[in-house]
């Protein structure tokens, strides 16, 4: 496929959870830079658990790439889901809508996929990086993968994805 489709040029992808056992302990997010696209999608991807077990995620925003001063970023208000006991691309989307927040509360006992939006505009004066933190579903809870990934969208350079900035220090 030709440079020019997609990828560096329409959009990035960046790591925010690698897929990691959500009963083994809270997962800090990975952090990425926000001033080099328009907005990021964020996607949860996670198998199915056990009733009550339900992943929470939390969408942070930061001043640094690293350390600097970091808070919560309550600016979600709608997200999407697709769910059922096992995902076989027939499910449709469900748009949920919420009071302004930072969290994002999902189903354990389905496969799932979450998406969010998150535009720079969203961010505090000074933060330009975000993260989704996945709290601990508990030790004693059975083995739920999870995993996010960002989707950069509306970026300000078109590249050749092997000539593409990182997603952390643009």
């Amino acid at each position: 496929m030709p440079f020019g489709n997609g990828l560096g040029n329409k959009y990035d992808l960046g790591t925010g959870v690698a897929p990691v056992d959500l009963a083994s302990g809270a997962a800090t997010g990975k952090r990425v830079y926000m001033a080099h696209c328009d907005a990021v999608d964020v996607v949860f991807i996670k198998g199915a658990g056990t009733a009550s077990e339900d992943p929470v995620l939390t969408l942070k925003q930061h001043t640094a790439a690293s350390g600097g001063t970091t808070s919560d970023l309550e600016v979600i208000t709608k997200y999407f889901t697709k769910g059922e006991a096992t995902l076989d691309n027939d499910e449709v989307w469900t748009e949920t809508s919420q009071a302004a927040s930072a969290e994002v509360t999902t189903v354990a006992e389905e496969e799932q996929i979450v998406v969010f939006t998150v535009s720079k505009d969203q961010l505090a004066e000074g933060s330009k990086y975000i993260s989704v933190d996945i709290a601990s579903i508990g030790a004693e809870a059975d083995a739920q993968l999870g995993t996010v990934l960002y989707i950069f969208h509306g970026l300000d350079r078109h590249a050749s994805p092997t000539s593409y900035l990182n997603p952390l220090t643009r």
